[in-house]
């Protein structure tokens, strides 16, 4: 999977986009843009909303993908799936799946395509919620392409993360004694901008909430 991001036409760049409300002094202080999440053919990819829009659904956040592209969405230890009907322009069984920002899953077109996501930067005390005992695909609520520390994920001992990249997962583990994961970079894997990851609290968990506080400056 190659991620390309291509965020508001400099609003992002600039700190934030700023349109006055005619005839008053009220200013909206939201920052919208885009970025695209390139996807070969015929291969599962994990991708991630990470922008707000007016419909957080599968049907309004990737509305127009190639005849016969799959969703999967997982909870609850198993997958729902979604295939999309070219002919009619819908996805089936429907496009009510829930798919806001910080959330994701299975994506697969039977040709390489682009998954543009358009829609606006969440800002201030953004929560996600990790069950304790179960794997949740799980992502960022923004669109920041880093590890998972500085991501905010709320590692503690025996906490599991998964990424899954050219049909195979790689699986990390964290640490409590060394407060590391492992194996390989002690701050977590790096996770690309719309892309996630499955995720289980160990049962021991004490953390359950992933709590992002993030401003565009």
């Amino acid at each position: 999977m190659r991620t390309k991001t291509l965020v508001c036409a400099a609003a992002l760049a600039a700190g934030l986009a700023t349109s006055a409300w005619a005839q008053s002094n009220v200013y909206s202080l939201n920052v919208v843009g885009y970025y695209n999440v390139t996807v070969p053919a015929n291969q599962y990819v994990l991708i991630a909303n990470q922008l707000n829009t007016t419909n957080n659904t599968l049907a309004g956040v990737i509305p127009n993908p190639p005849g016969g592209s799959q969703f999967q969405a997982f909870a609850g230890g198993g997958l729902s799936a979604y295939v999309f009907d070219d002919a009619d322009l819908v996805w089936t069984p429907n496009g009510n799946a829930n798919l806001a920002p910080g959330q994701g899953g299975y994506f697969r077109s039977p040709v390489a395509t682009t998954v543009t996501f358009v829609g606006e930067v969440k800002q201030g005390s953004l929560t996600n919620t990790l069950p304790k005992g179960q794997y949740v695909i799980s992502a960022s609520i923004v669109p920041q392409g880093t590890n998972v520390v500085q991501l905010g994920v709320p590692g503690e001992g025996g906490d599991q993360l998964q990424t899954f990249a050219g049909g195979g997962f790689s699986a990390y583990v964290f640490d409590d004694a060394d407060l590391v994961w492992t194996p390989g970079n002690p701050d977590g894997p790096a996770i690309a901008v719309g892309q996630s990851f499955f995720y289980r609290k160990a049962p021991t968990a004490t953390q359950t909430n992933w709590i992002r506080n993030f401003t565009v400056q």
